[in-house]
C-alpha cells in the first residue's frame, strides 16, 4: 500500500494557498473505479471526484486502488489544472499532445513539393559525383 509522505502533502496545500484554492471550494465524491484492481474497485468507492466550484473544473481519478492516494493525486491533478488556468500558460500535456497531433498530420501540397524537390537536388548533386571521366578524353 502506498502512502503518501507527509513533505508532499505539505508542499500540495502550500501550493493550494497560494493559488486561494479553499477546501470548502471543492466537491468531493466517492465512486465506484472499473477497470484493474479485482475485487476490491468493484466493491469499494475508490474512484474520487472532484469539482472546483468557483472555476468548474472537474477531475476524476482512479490511478490507484486507495482511495486516500486517489485524493491526494486528484488534488494534485485539480490543483495543476487551476494553476494552468491562473498562469495562462499550457500544460505540459497539451503541449505534448499538440506535439505528437503535429507530427502526425499530413503535409500540405505545397510542404509535399518543397520536400520533393529539395530530394530532387539532393539527388542530382549525388548523380554529378558518380560520374568518372573517360579515359580517352585525356
Amino acid at each position: 500500500m502506498a502512502v503518501i509522505g507527509s513533505d508532499k502533502e505539505k508542499v500540495l496545500k502550500e501550493k493550494m494557498e497560494r493559488l486561494g484554492i479553499r477546501e470548502h471550494d471543492i466537491i468531493e465524491r466517492f465512486v465506484h473505479s472499473g477497470g484493474p484492481g479485482g475485487q476490491n474497485v468493484n466493491k469499494t468507492s475508490t474512484c474520487v471526484y472532484l469539482k472546483h466550484v468557483p472555476t468548474g473544473i472537474e477531475v476524476k481519478c482512479q490511478r490507484e486502488r486507495s482511495q486516500a492516494l486517489n485524493r491526494f493525486l486528484a488534488r494534485r491533478i485539480l490543483v495543476n489544472k487551476i494553476e494552468d488556468l491562473v498562469l495562462g500558460r499550457q500544460s505540459e500535456e497539451r503541449r505534448r499532445i499538440e506535439k505528437i497531433k503535429r507530427q502526425k498530420r499530413k503535409r500540405s501540397k505545397r510542404a509535399q513539393e518543397k520536400v520533393l524537390h529539395l530530394k530532387h537536388l539532393q539527388s542530382e548533386k549525388k548523380r554529378s559525383r558518380s560520374v568518372k571521366p573517360d579515359a580517352s578524353e585525356y
